[in-house]
């Protein structure tokens, strides 16, 4: 089932609606303020579900974590990620919060298919920039912790 969402995602990807919102990205980068209301929005359709561990939750965690490192990028703090990897992502976000898509989200059940198959292909297709801002995350944490017992 994972398989096929993601490749459904590919084929989203591709869409000419998909491609104007990693347009839109670069935009967001420049602002912000913008970038701010964009990943708040996100985060906000993302916790919106009631499952626990399923394949929408675990595509939900790592496009927290995505968001996370995006606000890490904005603030300076992070910056070994690519600019596709970036851009492509923001447009994802775009996507998932604009209630017209290629399938509309007010259309029950498939309207919010396309959005869960795009965040599937991005998280496949991304997953090494996910895994490497995990990693330093971690290792922030860990420094943090040990500073903690120093003082």
């Amino acid at each position: 089932m994972l398989q096929d969402l993601i490749q459904k995602g590919l084929r989203l990807s591709q869409h000419a609606i998909f491609r104007k919102f990693v347009t839109r990205a670069g935009g967001f980068l420049a602002k912000p303020a913008k970038l701010a209301i964009l990943l708040t929005s996100a985060y906000d359709k993302l916790i919106d579900t009631g499952s626990s561990q399923s394949g929408f939750a675990q595509v939900k965690d790592i496009m927290q974590t995505f968001i996370r490192l995006v606000k890490a990028y904005a603030n300076g703090s992070y910056r070994a990620v690519s600019n596709k990897s970036l851009l492509v992502g923001i447009g994802v976000l775009l996507y998932l919060v604009t209630p017209l898509d290629v399938i509309p989200d007010f259309i029950p059940v498939i309207g919010l298919l396309d959005d869960i198959s795009l965040m599937a292909w991005f998280v496949d297709a991304f997953q090494k920039e996910i895994n490497g801002f995990r990693a330093w995350e971690q290792g922030k944490s860990a420094s943090l912790g040990v500073r903690e017992l120093e003082s």
